[in-house]
């Protein structure tokens, strides 16, 4: 015989359990959809294009490159660039989707718009393209969501993120010939914008 109260403790595991799966899944779709917009439009450029379609990518201070801030992050440099930004979509935006399906959106939002600005603003008179700026603003919003959210689970996390991928700091100096840092700088700035806004609504809540 099953008691009611261990019935109702039972439905409720298995309800929870069914919620939790229904969020990892769709939290994949978005990151597997993302990823293979990304993907999609690389091949294109590379077979239909012959590349072309890379010079709608920021051009700073220009009226054109304005149209890069919304077009960059879906244009890549060849295959390796490619490959390079899904991996780091892979890991810091899915980690960043593990927490909240919004988080992930609202730092992808934040990011693309505070690295293209900037970019745009203060950048190199080159063209820049690229996912790699979000990429960093998901680095920005794991980094430093610890310290405006100021929850021991959310520290820990920046902590982790700090002592494993910290030398990904380097990346916003102009060390590197052919790597927009300007993008990495500001994409950085833009997560770290976003971590202490969505602290600010849950503490609000």
């Amino acid at each position: 015989m099953v008691f009611p109260a261990k019935k109702k403790l039972f439905a409720a595991a298995i309800e929870e359990k069914t919620a939790l799966v229904g969020d990892l899944s769709r939290s994949v779709r978005t990151i597997v959809f993302f990823i293979a917009a990304i993907w999609l439009i690389g091949v294109l450029d590379a077979v239909a294009f012959g590349g072309r379609l890379q010079a709608f990518g920021i051009r700073p201070r220009t009226m054109r490159g304005l149209v890069g801030i919304l077009c960059a992050p879906f244009l890549h440099g060849g295959i390796f660039h490619l490959i390079g930004n899904t991996t780091g979509i892979l890991v810091f935006g899915g980690l960043v989707i593990l927490r909240r399906e919004t988080h992930f959106w609202v730092v992808t939002g934040i990011g693309a718009l505070a690295s293209g600005f900037g970019i745009w603003l203060f950048g190199r008179p080159v063209l820049h393209i690229g996912a790699s700026g979000i990429i960093f603003a998901y680095f920005g919003y794991l980094l430093f969501s610890g310290w405006f959210e100021r929850r021991f689970g959310s520290l820990i996390v920046s902590m982790l993120v700090f002592v494993l991928w910290g030398s990904m700091l380097f990346g916003i100096l102009p060390i590197h010939r052919g790597i927009s840092w300007e993008g990495h700088l500001f994409g950085l700035m833009g997560g770290a914008v976003a971590a202490w806004l969505l602290a600010r609504r849950r503490g609000a809540a």
